[in-house]
C-alpha cells in the first residue's frame, strides 16, 4: 500500500513535462494504478526504478553544471576583487598627480 510520500512522488514526477517515453509509460501506468485502487510491491518498484533511471542522469548534470557555475563565480569574484584593487591604487595615482598638478599651476606653471 502506498503511502501519502509515495503519491506526493508520483504527484511531483507528474508536474514535470517529460518527454521520455519510457518515463511517460511508467508514469500513466502508476496514475492509472492508483486511480483504480492499491498497487501490488511489482508495479510500485517498477515505478521507484523508472523514477531513478529517468532522474538520476538529470541529478549528476545538474551538479556538474552547478560546480561550473560555481567555478565562474569564484573567478567573477577573484577579478572584481583584483579590479577594485587597482582602482584603488590608480585613484592615489591620481590624487597624487593631481596634486602635483595643483602645486604647479599655483606656482605660475600652467
Amino acid at each position: 500500500m502506498p503511502d501519502e510520500r509515495f503519491r506526493a512522488l508520483v504527484a511531483a514526477v507528474g508536474a514535470f513535462h517529460i518527454t521520455d517515453r519510457a518515463m511517460r509509460t511508467a508514469q500513466g501506468r502508476i496514475e492509472a494504478v492508483l486511480a483504480a485502487g492499491e498497487p501490488d510491491a511489482a508495479a510500485l518498484g517498477a515505478y521507484r526504478e523508472a523514477v531513478r533511471r529517468y532522474f538520476e542522469p538529470y541529478a549528476r548534470e545538474a551538479a556538474a553544471q552547478l560546480k561550473h557555475v560555481d567555478r565562474e563565480l569564484e573567478r567573477l569574484y577573484q577579478l572584481q576583487y583584483n579590479l577594485t584593487a587597482e582602482r584603488g591604487v590608480v585613484a592615489k595615482r591620481i590624487e597624487a598627480v593631481r596634486g602635483v598638478l595643483d602645486t604647479l599651476a599655483e606656482t605660475g606653471g600652467r
